[in-house]
């Protein structure tokens, strides 16, 4: 489902994703540097991304917002899916896509702002996520923000048909606290 809420921090804003951003999303896509660290080989088109932005929407087990600069300009976004109420745990995906906002905490604070509604709107436990073990600056983000490797994925994905691995890593609650 589209989150309702949005979700208000210093230096971005997260709201409800909307099929207006979808023209901004696969042109950023349509940059092989973008998509390199996403699991999509080739670039979406708008059809692609509409039938993804109704998925979300009926996915009763997902949260889907766009990702803001505090001046309003579209950057990204940002999901919690496999939510799973009954365990407490969620899977996180977030993705900067305009690159030339790439290194300025955006995605920090973004992540920040999920894992405080993960845990004290949503009341869960768990939010986990994998990562390429190469990409270094989503790695440094996420650690910032209180996750922790917990394996290695062997062969995990195929990128430009070759597998590479990923970290499985996660934050439980209460080992969370905004400034993690």
């Amino acid at each position: 489902m589209i989150s309702e809420s949005i979700l208000q921090g210093e230096a971005v804003r997260l709201r409800p994703a909307e099929e207006q951003d979808l023209p901004a999303f696969v042109d950023w896509l349509r940059d092989s540097e973008v998509r390199f660290w996403l699991a999509l080989e080739d670039p979406p088109t708008i059809e692609s991304e509409r039938e993804w932005l109704q998925t979300s929407r009926s996915d009763a087990f997902c949260l889907t917002w766009a990702i803001e600069t505090g001046e309003g300009s579209l950057i990204g976004s940002v999901e919690l899916w496999g939510i799973d109420e009954d365990q407490g745990r969620a899977m996180l995906g977030i993705a900067i896509q305009d690159k030339s906002q790439w290194g300025k905490g955006y995605g920090t604070e973004a992540v920040r702002q999920v894992l405080r509604y993960a845990f004290a709107e949503l009341g869960l436990r768990r939010v986990a996520l994998t990562v390429d073990v190469e990409n270094n600056r989503a790695i440094r983000t996420y650690r910032k923000c209180g996750f922790v490797e917990e394996g290695v994925l062997r062969a995990y994905r195929l990128r430009e048909g070759r597998p590479i691995d990923a970290f499985a890593m996660a934050v439980l609650a209460e080992q969370w606290t905004p400034k993690a």
